[in-house]
């Protein structure tokens, strides 16, 4: 048997003036927005928050506000959506019955706009907002749910609110439609067509140098290139996560052009105060070591972040590496020919002299000073097999 087919012409109608409550749509509250409500209402989030927040408003003047624990619970609506803007936020909470519930606003209210939000982040400072992550991690560690032992570390390109089209010179001022018109007429064109520049840019070297470009708008901002190949203003964002859990330990923003190897020695050492603030605060004798309390004693993180300073670094500060920070090629070659020793070595010749390095090709991370005693050369390092 076959149903007749509705048509959108005939469900088209005038909304009704009054509607009896009754008859509105029930609300149906997402099981993890529902449970994480409850959690967070069983330990005061609220009234933290809104005690943390209290020197950034007026006591008895000026209009309601976003209470701020609507506000960070937008901010985690955010996180949980991946959602990376104010206005993207603001559009899903007005659209979801679900996070309406989270949020505790009614069917007959409307959720907090994209300037208010932006507003209201402008209004709260980073000190505040940093409490309110310290606080977050606590409960983590109650519920087990942080062990700050190992943590991996990786970064990611956020665009920033600023046009290439807007930068202009460090040294002169000059935007770039004029610094490339002047070069122009320069070399001898009195009124260069738009194709001309177009022309004249493509083969001018280093033409999107940090060193030379800034944006007046947000001159913190880099021009960097994105993970999807556009070459835009940015920043990178950088995130620590307990690898047993997956919690995030901390963030950290930095320049769009800074390297891996650069962030990681700001982002690690951050990572260790929150899990030992966190250690200390929750860790005690009738619940034991919740919390690895001297910080992480493994970093993991991808081969951007491999070097000697970083290495460095982190053996200074007893913190193994995992991944491929820890990571060296092995070198391949021939044999030591003088001693017959197992070492690689990339090419031969005669040495002789002081003591200096070598690589072990069974443990390429184990270096080692031994004497030189008829082992090969090889790139500034003596291979032997006299160890």
């Amino acid at each position: 048997m076959r149903m007749g087919m509705g048509r959108r012409e005939k469900l088209r109608r005038q909304e009704q003036l009054w509607i009896a409550h009754t008859e509105l749509p029930r609300r149906v509250a997402h099981p993890f927005y529902e449970q994480l409500n409850r959690v967070l209402e069983g330990r005061g989030f609220d009234e933290f928050v809104e005690q943390q927040c209290t020197p950034f408003y007026a006591e008895k003047m000026g209009r309601p506000s976003l209470a701020p624990g609507r506000y960070f619970r937008l901010l985690l609506i955010g996180y949980f959506e991946g959602i990376d803007s104010e206005r993207g936020i603001a559009w899903r909470a007005a659209d979801s019955l679900g996070l309406r519930g989270f949020l505790g606003v009614g069917l007959d209210q409307m959720p907090p706009d994209h300037s208010t939000i932006s507003r209201t982040r402008r209004l709260i400072d980073v000190e505040t907002h940093q409490a309110v992550f310290g606080w977050v991690l606590k409960l983590l560690a109650e519920k087990g749910l942080l062990k700050g032992t190992t943590v991996g570390v990786d970064g990611t390109t956020l665009e920033a609110n600023a046009a290439l089209r807007s930068i202009v010179r460090r040294d002169t001022g000059e935007g770039y439609q004029e610094f490339l018109t002047r070069l122009a007429q320069e070399s001898g064109i009195a009124t260069p067509t738009r194709e001309e520049l177009a022309k004249l840019d493509r083969k001018r070297a280093r033409k999107g140098s940090n060193e030379d470009w800034v944006n007046p708008h947000d001159p913190e901002a880099r021009i960097t290139k994105l993970k999807d190949g556009r070459t835009h203003l940015a920043y990178k964002a950088e995130h620590a996560a307990d690898l047993e859990t997956g919690a995030v330990v901390a963030v950290t923003v930095a320049a769009g052009d800074a390297g891996d190897t650069a962030t990681i020695l700001e982002t690690l050492p951050q990572a260790g105060e929150h899990i030992a603030e966190v250690a200390c605060a929750t860790n005690n004798e009738e619940v034991g070591e919740r919390v690895h309390p001297e910080g992480p004693l493994e970093a993991v993180g991808d081969k951007g972040y491999h070097s000697n300073d970083t290495l460095t670094v982190l053996a200074d500060a007893e913190v193994r590496t995992g991944g491929a920070i820890g990571k060296k090629n092995q070198r391949r070659g021939k044999r030591c020919t003088a001693t017959g020793g197992g070492f690689a070595a990339s090419t031969e010749k005669s040495c002789c002299g002081d003591a200096e390095s070598y690589w072990n090709a069974a443990s390429p991370m184990l270096m080692k000073q031994v004497a030189c005693g008829g082992c090969t050369y090889a790139g500034g390092k003596i291979f032997s097999s006299a160890c």
